[in-house]
């Protein structure tokens, strides 16, 4: 396993997530989720901020795993892999929040739309890394 690719991806992967709920859609996810910009910078954001990298490195690591399993060592099968991902898991798992917790809609198309974006990104970086 290339330990540089799986760090790669995780920065990308933590990068984009930082561009998706910041400049591009976080006004947008701020009011589908009720809070506002005041509430969200109290204490304790530099701890989520750990967790959320050392969940992006065990994606990486994961999805590295599962491309050297199925012999996938292309942009294009790591862009093909990090999709499957997302619509086999992701995007299923998730769809529960919407049918039973009555969560909006709006709020799992942005999230998934991150979800989606991120794994193809790390699929085809943790893929053709060579």
């Amino acid at each position: 396993m290339s330990y540089l690719a799986v760090i790669v991806a995780a920065i990308a992967q933590f990068f984009l997530g930082f561009l998706w709920y910041g400049p591009l859609f976080g006004k947008t996810w701020r009011s589908l989720m009720g809070v506002n910009q005041q509430s969200m910078s109290g204490g304790g954001m530099g701890k989520t901020l750990v967790w959320s990298f050392i969940g992006s490195l065990v994606t990486a690591a994961v999805l590295r795993k599962l491309a050297t399993m199925v012999g996938t060592h292309s942009l294009g099968g790591g862009v093909a892999l990090g999709a499957m991902v997302w619509l086999g898991f992701i995007a299923t798992v998730t769809l529960a929040s919407v049918l039973y917790e009555k969560r909006s809609v709006n709020l799992y198309v942005l999230n998934n739309g991150y979800q989606l974006v991120s794994l193809v990104v790390m699929g085809a970086i943790v893929a053709a890394w060579r």
